[in-house]
């Protein structure tokens, strides 16, 4: 099993999941975030701290959403002789590439993130 990151976070890209990644397995293209899936170690640390609700482990993976598996696989992959067309166009994989501009319908995305020990620390220096 590995986590994917799906179509809510195109043109979104809050990063958290970043940030939270402890084997730095999530990659930026230039309108999405893609989880290397033989990197991806199943820890779930980066799911709860998506704003969009955008990753999913594999088995919970909407079947709308499904496709999402392979775009994600497939960014990592060279093209292959039985693929004429590269699978990634522009920065991203050719399916997000093709998508037209998202609108983000979740408020309060983070402008920046930091880690929960950070985030422990920075209380030493505003005590309530």
């Amino acid at each position: 099993m590995t986590y994917v990151i799906a179509q809510p976070c195109v043109d979104v890209q809050d990063r958290a999941c970043l940030v939270e990644c402890p084997v730095d397995c999530i990659y930026e293209g230039n309108r999405t975030l893609y989880i290397n899936p033989s990197e991806c170690v199943d820890c779930r640390a980066c799911e709860p701290v998506c704003p969009v609700e955008a990753i999913f482990a594999e088995e919970d993976l909407p079947q709308h959403r499904a496709p999402y598996t392979t775009v994600n696989a497939e960014y990592f992959e060279a093209t292959s002789a039985r693929q004429p067309e590269p699978y990634v166009v522009h920065g991203d994989h050719r399916l997000v590439a093709r998508l037209p501009p998202q609108t983000v319908h979740k408020k309060g995305i983070a402008a920046f993130s930091i880690r929960k020990e950070e985030a422990a620390d920075a209380d030493l220096w505003f005590p309530s």
